[in-house]
This record gives C-alpha cells, structure tokens and sequence, in this order.
C-alpha cells in the first residue's frame, strides 16, 4: 500500500457520498419536489439537497404531537441561512428582509445567528423560492451556507482599528466567492437560470462529490477573538503593520461538534501552521480545503471534519501536503494576543470619525416584544442610516458609519424600541444559546426559550455573592452539534434529553481553552444549585481580578483540557 492510500479511510463510503455523487451536481430531484403540493416537506436525497442550497427542512415540534393525533404530517418549513461573508448588509437590504419576514416567516422574525448572518424560520414550500428571488434582487444568496462545502465566512465585526477591519473584510469575502460551489444548480432551481449541461461543470477545489463534511473559516482581528477560531477549520489571524494588513498567521482544524457516548469524537483547537504573505491567502484557503476534501474521512461522518483529519494523518503531514498545493512556505507565527471575544457594545468612534453603535440582541431574535418592538425598531433605523449594518458572530448587531448629525437620531430610536438599554447586565452580554427547541430537528434540550431566566439565576448569584460587577462566558447548546459554541465557555450547558444538561467548567475568557465535563445528565435545578456553591467559591478564593474558568482550574475543581484528543474523556473532576 503506498503512503498516498494510507492517508485515505478505506471502507464502505457513507451514504451521503451516494447522495453528492448521484445529486447532479447539487440539483438532485428539488426542481420535482417544489411542485408537489401533496406534502409540506421534500423528500428522500433532497431532504439533505436543499442544505446545500443554504436551507434546512423543520417543523414545529411544540405542535408536532397534536398534528399526528390529527392525522397531518408535521408542519414541515424551511429555516433559510443568508451567505453574509463578515456579516455585512445594508440598510435597504434590511428592509428587504424585515419585510419578507413580516410576509412569509410563520414566525415573523430576524434571527441573527453564531455564524455572523441572519436566518429566516418557518417558510412554507409554496414560499421558498420567492425567498431566494426576494434576496437575490437585493444582491443577497444563501449558496454554500450548509452542506459539506466552505460554509459562511466570519470576520472580526467592531475592531479598534477601522482601517485594518475594512482589508480583513475584504478578504473574507474573497475567501467566500474563491471556495463558492461553482455549480449553477443553485441558479437553475431558485432564480430561474438558464440550464446548462451539468456534464460541462466542474468543482475545481470542492470536489464534484464536494468535502466529506462541513466546513467553516473565518478572519479574525487581534486583540478580539469574537469568532470564535477554536471553533472553526481554518482561520486568517490577521497580522498589521500600523494601519496596514500585511498577511496572516494561519490555523486549522479547530471543531467543537461531538456525539454523545462516542468518545471518538470530542471538541478541538485549531493548531497554528505559521504566517503567510497576503497574496498567498487563497491559495492556502484552496488548499487547506483540498486537502480535507481529499483525506477527510468519507466513511464514517462522525469523524469526518478536519480536526479528525489532523488527528489521523499528523498536524506536520497535513501542514507539508498544504504548502506543496500552495506552493509556499510558512513562515514562523507573527506575535499577537486576544485578550476578549465580547462585541463592544454601545457607540465607539472609528478613526475616520464615523460612528458605530452595538446593539445587545438576546439571542439574536429580532421580532416585537411586549413593550420591546426591536423589529420595528430596527427598521425605522435601516429607514435613516446611511451605513450599513455589522451582524457579529456573537448574534449581536452594529449600526456601523454613522456621522455626528445622525448618532442622536439613532439613539432615540434604538432607546424607544428597546435596543439600547442600560439595564443589560455584563453576565447577560456575555451570555448565549443556539436555537435549539421547537424549530430545530436534532434539539436534545430548551436553549434559546431557557437562556433568559438561567441568565437572571446567575445574575441573582453574582449579586448574593457580591459579585455583580463581575461575569462568566456562559453558553447554551441544545444538542452537541455545538452551534451555540458551549465548549469555548467557562461555564458551557450542552443538551443531553428534555431538561437535562452535561455540565462542563473551566475554559478561559479569551476562547483559548476548551472546558471539561464537571456533571454529566442534570436537570437545570441541580445545576443552578451547583453553580451557586461554585460561584461563592470563585468570591472567597479568586486572586487579582482571576475569571471564574481560570479560578476553577487553578483551584483544582477541574483539572484543564490540555490535549483534547487524549485527555477531554478523563475523570470529570
């Protein structure tokens, strides 16, 4: 066998390398699906299809019992993912939106989402294609932001230095159109598109049957990790000389998704392959991503993102096959240090004299409140701002480039509306949940309808412990897919069955530590219970100013994931 097969994972290839190979180049039989108007869903191979396409078939499972006592098959709908490569959108495109949402949406909301882009929950079959065409017209598409491809690329969203976050968005979204699907599948089923002869097309960097999992690859800023990069495949780490972006340091393999039970899977860091020039950016990106296509493991999906590849093959080996595709070497890392992964919320001045408010969402979900219209509220601001808006990667928003004669117009509006608030808490700020329950099909456990009150218990601990002007990195995930990004938290809930939680303690605040498992399958009262002991031990032991993650490693209560690969399934405590 020569070293070439080796790097392969040879077996019985898992179904969905069927379904990409015989999906016609991501067209599959959805053209025949959009007309059938006997069931609300899509069927067979196309259930996976549309994924590709940026969408993913729900239905509401708060009612799905009652619809079977009815005979009915579940509400089946779409939940749509916008490609908003460093999270960028206008305010006429907000508009847009705001109203195909109030429209179509069964739920008639915005949800801005971990991945730096909005979605749209609850649209009906008959709906679907109208969404892409309403986006389209407004220069917006949802290619590529699910399925086994190069998914939406993140960027830093309010750094200090303005000048340095307009070349870092920029090559973001070049990195975003370099990995696009080159298919014109999506053009053909949603926009009307001429058809052309599918045997004519080729996916030079994806692959025709495309990469054997997900993919997600982002731009980040120092000193702000707001994206998260240990949760991600690739990462540009951007390296500046003054106000001038000179290339990046590079990392990969980073992931947090696991299964519960299989301890072959596991959360992981990216490892830091060195610096690269800015002109050689989208070679590596092409073949970083090559190379996972090519080595990734397509019989077992489980193990089949980049971080399972590195493990296998050996970090130096992937690193060597990626700067002979590039043809470069990397150099040694540049210096940098992120020292917060929060957005900076209220108005900060950009060095051009604009300025840029951050708006605390909870959860991302921008609808009307009692007492609480964000929705109207945000679109009487899309109405004035002559801007544009920044969605953050931490389901927040920016009304960026705003001049001194418009910042008080703005304030009125965002204070009337309940966007800006002095009253959020930094624990609430530094809080988050995925969406988990009723519209997501792999929830375990409540998320984004439980953060709220869990949010409110720690704050009331917090003040019992005389530690209200403090907070913890606190984060939520239904299921352990990770979209919430628990395991980049001091303190990370992942559903384990309905009102049961793993518990897992001690990441750092900087996103630099992935956090063990303290208490495994807990209701939600055992571990407010747990936490209040925890939290009063942080007050009456903590040392200069030392975080709650830190504070709990340096005191032994667990002991500090070094090797997630090896060590994350050692003794809870």
């Amino acid at each position: 066998m020569s070293d070439d097969q080796k790097l392969v994972v040879e077996g019985k290839l898992a179904d969905n390398e069927r379904l990409k190979k015989e999906s016609n180049l991501l067209r599959g039989t959805i053209v025949q699906d959009l007309a059938d108007d006997v069931t609300g869903g899509f069927t067979a191979d196309n259930f996976q299809l549309i994924r590709f396409h940026g969408m993913y078939q729900q239905d509401d499972r708060d009612i799905r019992a009652e619809r079977i006592k009815q005979k009915l098959e579940p509400l089946h709908n779409v939940m749509l993912r916008a490609r908003l490569p460093g999270g960028v959108i206008t305010p006429k495109q907000w508009i847009e939106i705001d109203q195909f949402a109030q429209d179509y949406s069964m739920y008639g909301s915005i949800r801005l989402t971990t991945r730096q882009t909005f979605q749209f929950h609850g649209v009906l079959k008959p709906h679907i294609k109208s969404m892409h065409q309403t986006l389209n017209a407004t220069g917006i598409d949802s290619i590529a932001t699910a399925g086994d491809v190069n998914r939406n690329v993140l960027c830093t969203s309010n750094p200090i230095e303005s000048k340095v976050h307009q070349q870092a968005w920029e090559w973001a979204t070049k990195i975003s159109e370099h990995l696009l699907p080159k298919t014109n599948a999506y053009a053909e089923i949603w926009l009307d598109g001429e058809k052309i002869d599918s045997t004519q097309e080729n996916e030079p960097i994806l692959g025709n049957n495309y990469l054997p999992r997900k993919f997600k690859t982002t731009v980040v800023i120092p000193p702000q990790n707001d994206v998260d990069v240990h949760a991600n495949d690739l990462n540009f780490v951007a390296i500046a000389e003054g106000d001038k972006l000179v290339g990046f340091n590079v990392l990969v393999g980073g992931g947090l998704a696991m299964t519960h039970g299989d301890k072959s899977t596991y959360p992981r860091k990216a490892d830091d392959f060195g610096f690269i020039s800015l002109e050689k950016t989208l070679d590596v990106a092409a073949a970083v991503v090559s190379t996972q296509r090519d080595w990734g493991n397509r019989v077992n999906r489980k193990n089949a993102k980049t971080k399972y590849t590195l493990e296998r093959v050996g970090v130096e080996t992937f690193k060597q096959e990626v700067e002979k595709r590039a043809n470069v070497k990397f150099e040694s890392s540049r210096p940098y240090e992120f020292t917060s992964r929060g957005d900076r919320f209220g108005w900060v001045e950009g060095i051009d004299g604009k300025h840029h408010l951050t708006l605390f969402i909870e959860n991302g979900r921008i609808l009307d409140f009692p007492n609480k219209p964000l929705k109207t509220g945000m679109l009487q601001i899309a109405k004035i701002h002559q801007g544009d808006f920044r969605l953050t990667a931490n389901q927040n928003l920016i009304v960026a480039g705003v001049p001194e004669s418009q910042k008080q117009a703005i304030e009125d509006i965002a204070v009337e509306h309940g966007l800006m608030e002095s009253s959020v808490s930094k624990q609430r700020q530094d809080s988050m949940a995925c969406v988990s329950l009723p519209t997501c099909p792999l929830a375990m456990a409540e998320a984004e309808r439980y953060l709220p009150d869990a949010v409110t218990e720690i704050e009331s601990m917090l003040s019992k412990h005389g530690m209200q002007d403090q907070s913890i990195i606190y984060r939520i995930t239904g299921c352990p897919n990770g979209c919430g990004r628990a395991m980049l938290s001091e303190i990370g809930l992942v559903g384990k069955g309905p009102n049961k939680y793993n518990l897992h303690i001690g990441g750092n605040r900087e996103g630099t530590r992935i956090p063990r498992m303290y208490r495994e399958n807990i209701s939600d009262t055992e571990i407010m219970s747990i936490l209040d002991e925890l939290i009063g031990q942080w007050a009456e032991q903590r040392e200069n100013n030392e975080a709650f993650g830190d504070f709990v490693v340096r005191a032994g209560i667990v002991k500090p994931v070094v090797d997630s690969a090896r060590d994350f399934y050692d003794e809870l405590s």
